[in-house]
């Protein structure tokens, strides 16, 4: 009984990934639970097995999107640089394997197809990020880690951006190589200006002139 329990909750989360893909690709009225079944290759009544109803499949993308997104908040111990460089990552790596999850939480046409419940669970979502990015900045500019004379929630705003848009690289080649880069720029704005200052202005020790020898005149010599 526990093997079949686990296959069905391992289908599920297959089904609730592929009607994330569809969500990405055609767009959320797309999805319907016979578009879904035609995607994984299941019939009808195979899925209804699954998911009784177009609502009950929503729901249930909705759970899937909470434990992917809870996933990639790192743990709460770590200083406030480290968990906003390990969020950045995680989080970014999760969503751009499923893109359909931007959609559903940056779209309010999206949101409004949702059932009300799933609704509010995706808008807790995004106040759950915002959030924790924005006490882990405020965190850091209080210990120093992070410069402090740009506003907090400005700060949070582009770390949050920047996430989203190193989601959206994974899935477009063209733009890969760029990952790194926009890494190395959140770093660069995040570093505390002090540190920058005194970075670029480091004095590279130079190789003192030795003290020239007195030539030996008439008058020195002995």
């Amino acid at each position: 009984m526990a093997v079949s329990r686990r296959s069905s909750e391992v289908r599920q989360v297959e089904l609730t990934d592929a009607a994330l893909q569809i969500i990405a690709t055609q767009g959320i009225t797309a999805l319907s639970t016979r578009t879904l079944a035609e995607h994984v290759g299941l019939s009808s009544g195979a899925l209804f097995r699954h998911f009784p109803s177009l609502d009950a499949l929503l729901e249930a993308v909705v759970a899937r999107v909470e434990s992917v997104l809870d996933a990639t908040y790192p743990p709460g111990e770590l200083p406030a640089r480290d968990r906003l460089d390990r969020f950045v990552e995680a989080r970014s790596a999760a969503v751009g394997q499923r893109v359909g999850m931007l959609r559903l939480m940056l779209s309010e046409q999206f949101l409004l197809a949702l059932p009300k419940s799933s609704s509010a669970r995706l808008e807790s979502c995004v106040d759950k990020t915002r959030s924790f990015v924005h006490c882990a900045v405020r965190e850091g500019q209080a210990t120093g880690e992070i410069r402090a004379d740009i506003d907090a929630s400005a700060l949070a705003a582009v770390v949050m951006g920047t996430t989203q848009m190193l989601a959206l690289s994974t899935t477009n080649p063209r733009h890969g190589g760029e990952a790194q880069t926009v890494r190395d720029g959140l770093s660069a704005l995040l570093r505390p200006v002090a540190t920058r200052i005194s970075k670029k202005h480091k004095k590279v020790p130079t190789k003192q002139a030795l003290p020239r020898r007195r030539r030996r005149t008439k008058e020195t010599q002995p």
